[in-house]
């Protein structure tokens, strides 16, 4: 023990205070584990500090400016005036509520909080290094740890962050001012939600990708819609274009990129946000003295009760690998924290919802009808149009629809997409639905408010039996 270290001990060890962390940290104390918390920035993790909430406080105040432009066909003319500075700071007291409410809960739950770095130093054991000067390390150990470390975003080869000119996502949250140009790198869910922010509050923004299309892993009448509706607003997309450097260019820079046969093009802006992905935290845990694995990519593999090789020790969220979702994360400290505990515990994925907060929303969960194909089941389809809801047109609301996929024997619910204002919480009742084992007619036969939109899965259902009203039956 070095001069200065403390040593103590605890039943259930928990590094990282993100969503996986601290509901893992709360249930372990719930089942009356001694728990210990560590935590080296902010609790709440980047989801509620830097990543989901943040971005859905401005995904919620860039589209009250553009429902307000557009406002026009329903007779109300108004010219809104965006203050960043001001949408900053109520985003930031949204964040402040609820990271401090996630201390409160931790606390009065009995948590042992503890700020600093950890890393391991052998099975049971690990070191945590306190911040500031003169603050210290103290080691402890435990009976079982959690790793939920979270992800960091990736970056592009001559695109290393600077906060200034190259935006991470959590950069260009932070923003206190509209740019007036933005290159936008990568399609992907992150890229397409900023995008569709910064464009409905008056920024010119150029996305490009890579790949061919936006939303790369969603079916293409899913993501069309998205991109569609983003080209609507103003959103440049340049498909099957890799970015391959910047510069400095008067007053902004120059992005470069390069298609497959060469060809460089050019484009200007004030800042350039890089949104390619997110890679795991694993690399500062020194995990290789716990003897925990990670594969090629520095995901921990786990099971099926979110154990690492180490039987004792656990892994959840991100640092577990895909699907990289905070309520997954949660699910997952759930049952880490119980197996822990010597409750029966078990994750099981058939209903993951996931969600991206374009406009219109997109939300998923099950199979899509080709991967119940593949995995041998006989796909019945069902789909309602949200040209066809009352509600939907009363929103102002017509590009979207519902999709059901079930299985055509026993009519089991398999999986649903949802591309439609709220689609997050519609998909809420599918997963329900496949998480009990229901059938289309189950679906069907539940009485749905009028006018909503969520008739429209009522609807969905009934198209796929051939016994839609509201829309032509397949």
């Amino acid at each position: 023990m070095v001069v200065g270290d403390i040593a103590t001990g605890t039943d259930l060890l928990v590094v990282g205070a993100g969503p996986g962390g601290y509901v893992a940290a709360i249930r372990g104390a719930q089942l009356d584990l001694d728990v210990t918390l560590v935590e080296k920035d902010a609790y709440g993790g980047t989801c509620l500090n830097h990543g989901c909430i943040p971005s859905k406080a401005l995904v919620t105040a860039s589209s009250l400016v553009e429902d307000v432009r557009e406002a026009e066909a329903m007779g109300i003319h108004a010219d809104p005036a965006v203050d960043m500075k001001g949408m900053t700071s109520w985003k930031d007291e949204v964040v402040d509520q609820l990271t401090g409410g996630v201390e409160k809960l931790c606390k009065a739950n009995g948590v042992n909080l503890v700020e600093g770095r950890a890393e391991f130093a052998g099975e049971n054991k690990v070191r945590v290094a306190h911040g500031g000067e003169g603050q210290g390390s103290e080691s402890v150990e435990f009976e079982h740890a959690i790793v939920s470390t979270g992800s960091r975003p990736i970056t592009v080869p001559n695109f290393e962050f600077d906060g200034e000119y190259v935006l991470s996502s959590r950069d260009a949250l932070a923003l206190e001012s509209v740019p007036e140009r933005l290159v936008v790198v990568g399609a992907g869910y992150i890229g397409m939600e900023l995008s569709t922010v910064f464009a409905k509050l008056g920024t010119d923004v150029t996305v490009v990708e890579m790949l061919d299309s936006a939303l790369p892993g969603y079916e293409d009448d899913v993501a069309r819609i998205v991109r569609e509706r983003a080209e609507g607003i103003g959103v440049d997309f340049h498909f099957g274009e890799a970015a391959s450097g910047w510069e400095r260019s008067g007053d902004g820079i120059t992005v470069r990129t390069e298609d497959e046969d060469g060809e460089v093009s050019e484009f200007g802006a004030e800042k350039a946000l890089v949104a390619v992905g997110r890679e795991p935290v694993t690399d500062t845990l020194n995990l290789e003295a716990a003897g925990i694995e990670t594969d090629e990519n520095g995901f921990v593999p786990t099971d099926d009760r979110a154990r690492t090789n180490v039987e004792h020790v656990y892994a959840v969220g991100d640092v577990a690998g895909e699907p990289m979702l905070a309520h997954k994360a949660m699910k997952e400290g759930e049952v880490a924290a119980e197996h822990a505990a010597g409750e029966p515990a078990a994750l099981d994925y058939q209903a993951v919802p996931a969600a991206v907060f374009t406009d219109p929303e997109i939300g998923t969960v099950g199979m899509t009808e080709r991967e119940a194909e593949e995995a041998g089941y006989e796909p019945s389809v069902g789909q309602f149009p949200l040209q066809a809801s009352g509600r939907a047109l009363t929103v102002n609301e017509r590009d979207g629809f519902v999709r059901v996929v079930a299985d055509e024997p026993s009519g089991f619910l398999l999986g649903a997409q949802v591309v439609a204002p709220e689609a997050s919480e519609l998909v809420a009742e599918l997963g329900l639905a496949i998480e009990m084992g229901a059938t289309l007619e189950d679906v069907a036969a539940t009485i749905h408010v009028h006018p909503t939109l969520s008739e429209a899965v009522m609807e969905a259902a009934a198209n796929a039996l051939g016994e839609a009203v509201h829309t032509l039956n397949r």
